[in-house]
């Protein structure tokens, strides 16, 4: 079976078919666990009424660094609340985005509420999700300060360099890996993949976005998974089936609320 650590199965995207999938069609393409991802606050409890309406799929809480507007200190009341739902697997997914941010006050604010996500993690005893990008800095450092704490997670849909990766892996962190792996332009996934242990790998799409090769383009969704578990078999000289054991087991390891299926 894979373990899908990180689906966004309330987009609108799904709204056709999301039943369908969700009930059978995911099970039968060897699709057993699926941690459905909040990013904005209406994301989050759209999350936790997935997970709860189907027995293999959790939830992850937590406030995008490109929705921070909406968050406020309700919201991390909602959040603290709303994680002993035992559907709630982790907080994520949260982090820092400046790719379209360039004033330092709204960097600033985003690493404000970065910080405050994590510090409701480590309250919580709950892994994280992170999302970065163009951050690589400011998103290593605040992790160390918090892994010496104890705080764990994944770092979703990794972009940055093998070396990097490898700062994540010494201290015990999971990388996201999903189908970039498979793009021609995916060359610095592909190296960190070769560089970093299996044991340090999860299996993820982030669908409905950024379906890997020969799906790229269209609607993504975990039944694409096992291109991405064939592209990681490759690079790590592993079969198939060694990849999608591994990588379930690592995801049980982070996410220790959910159960095997």
């Amino acid at each position: 079976m894979i373990f899908e650590t990180h689906a966004h199965y309330d987009d609108e995207k799904f709204d056709e078919d999301r039943v369908e999938l969700l009930s059978h069609l995911l099970r039968e393409n060897n699709i057993g666990n699926i941690v459905n991802v909040g990013a904005t606050f209406r994301g989050c409890k759209d999350s936790i009424k997935l997970a709860e309406e189907y027995d293999n799929v959790y939830a992850a809480i937590g406030i995008h660094p490109e929705e921070i507007d909406e968050i406020n200190e309700d919201v991390i009341n909602w959040l603290r609340e709303n994680s002993s739902n035992p559907k709630v697997v982790a907080i994520g997914e949260i982090g820092l985005d400046y790719y379209w941010v360039k004033e330092p006050e709204q960097r600033a604010k985003q690493r404000l509420w970065f910080d405050r996500q994590m510090d409701l993690a480590l309250e919580l005893d709950l892994p994280v999700i992170i999302h970065s990008r163009d951050a690589a800095e400011d998103t290593l450092n605040t992790i160390i300060r918090y892994n010496t704490q104890g705080l764990k997670g994944i770092v979703h849909c990794y972009s940055y360099s093998k070396e990097i990766a490898m700062e994540y892996v010494k201290m015990g962190w999971y990388i996201g890996v999903g189908g970039v792996v498979t793009f021609k332009n995916g060359r610095k996934l592909v190296e960190t993949v070769e560089a970093i242990p299996i044991e340090n790998i999860v299996l993820e799409t982030d669908c409905p976005y950024m379906a890997p090769v020969p799906h790229r383009g269209e609607r993504n969704s975990s039944i694409y998974l096992s291109h991405v578990a064939e592209k990681v078999a490759e690079l790590k000289g592993l079969s198939v089936k060694e990849v999608e054991d591994i990588t379930y087991e690592n995801a049980l390891r982070v996410y220790t609320k959910s159960k095997r299926k």
